[in-house]
């Protein structure tokens, strides 16, 4: 018996399914082949613009580096200094260099309000020479120097209980400091009676030398520590001492610190060149200083031998005044103020055990350097 045929709405039905499964199968394949076509064009153009787009990623990295490629040239100032500008009239500001002058200096120092009129004396020889002068408010008092003529001339900057050497790290930078031949980087309590300014450098110029200090007055100064800043009344400059301790045993076979090469971190005068290389040897976190002298040798762009010495016939008096973390310990002073002084000192040799560890690891660690001193 033959059964009757379906009705023709059940193949309309199986019609519309079948078409409705190949629509999705074509949208499908349209879909994968449109990603497909986007990734070759994009692989495409990658390849096409290879070098285009690896000048624009080097441009990227280097300006997040802080470099100046992504600005003109023609807008970059290469240079600062710390010269204080005027509100309005600048054509009429004076000019900052001394024609009778060939050098451009900074005078940096930590200073407290107990010592104004020692510094008070310091600055007036450098201004006087058109030099620049920079003062670390230790104490927090800035106002205290208000009253001086020279005080709008200065640049002031407060930071609580830090030393030069904080200071310095912060607001010496080489960039900025690149307009200034020499850096003075001083300490508050010395005595310059006898010291001119650019005659100073007038000798350092001409002796060819990049680190240097004034010499001390043995007669006058109460702090003197080590030999070598003793002047010589006979030299204008001296860059060796001769002892023949055992603990000493300087000669002229002497290669470094304390015998020739070195100066005191009490009053170091830099050349532009020395300075960006003490600045980066100066440690971030190690404010007090000790240690940097046994290496500033290594920054004086040549032969420390030569190019490190103490000149003579420009010379202070040093007042050993340890004024930062209370008063000399030889006045009369509170309990409080002594045990300040005691805790400083004990800070300070930390700081340079550390340093010295930091040297040694560093050189383990950099194969590639090699010690310019080593015999």
């Amino acid at each position: 018996m033959k059964h009757p045929p379906p009705p023709p709405r059940r193949y309309g039905v199986v019609a519309a399914v079948v078409a409705l499964v190949l629509l999705a199968c074509l949208q499908i394949q349209y879909h994968h082949l449109k990603v497909d076509l986007g990734k070759a064009g994009f692989a495409s153009a990658t390849q096409d613009n290879a070098s285009s787009n690896r000048v624009r990623w080097g441009r990227t990295r280097r300006a997040a580096t802080g470099t100046t490629n992504s600005l003109p040239r023609g807008i970059v100032e290469r240079h600062s200094d710390m010269y204080l500008r005027p509100l309005w009239d600048d054509s009429a500001a004076a000019t900052h260099k001394n024609k009778n002058d060939d050098h451009n200096a900074l005078l940096a120092m930590a200073v407290g309000i107990s010592q104004i009129q020692n510094v008070d004396t310091m600055a007036r020889k450098f201004l006087k020479e058109n030099y620049a002068v920079m003062l670390f408010h230790y104490d927090g008092n800035v106002d205290g120097w208000r009253h001086l003529e020279w005080s709008d001339k200065a640049i002031h900057i407060l930071a609580h209980n830090q030393t030069k050497w904080w200071f310095a790290k912060r607001f010496l930078h080489p960039d900025v400091m690149a307009i200034y031949d020499f850096i003075f980087l001083w300490d508050e309590d010395l005595g310059v009676d006898n010291f001119n300014p650019r005659r100073y450098l007038d000798i350092m110029v001409s002796e060819g030398l990049e680190i240097t200090q004034p010499a001390l007055d043995p007669d006058l100064s109460t702090d003197i520590h080590h030999r070598i800043t003793i002047r010589n009344k006979m030299s204008k400059v001296h860059r060796r001492i001769y002892d023949n301790r055992p603990s000493m045993n300087c000669s002229d076979e002497s290669k470094g610190p304390p015998c020739t090469g070195w100066v005191e971190g009490m009053a170091p005068v830099f050349s532009r060149a020395a300075w960006r290389c003490v600045w980066h040897l100066i440690q971030n976190d190690l404010i007090h200083g000790w240690g940097l002298d046994m290496k500033l040798g290594y920054c004086a762009q040549g032969d420390r031998t030569e190019k490190v010495g103490v000149i003579d016939s420009e010379y202070v008096v040093h007042q050993g005044i340890p004024s930062l973390g209370g008063p000399s310990l030889s006045s009369k002073t509170p309990r409080r103020s002594l045990d300040l002084r005691t805790h400083i000192r004990r800070q300070s040799s930390a700081e340079l055990e550390k340093f010295k560890e930091r040297w040694n690891r560093a050189v383990r660690e950099d194969e590639g350097w090699r010690d310019p001193f080593e015999s």
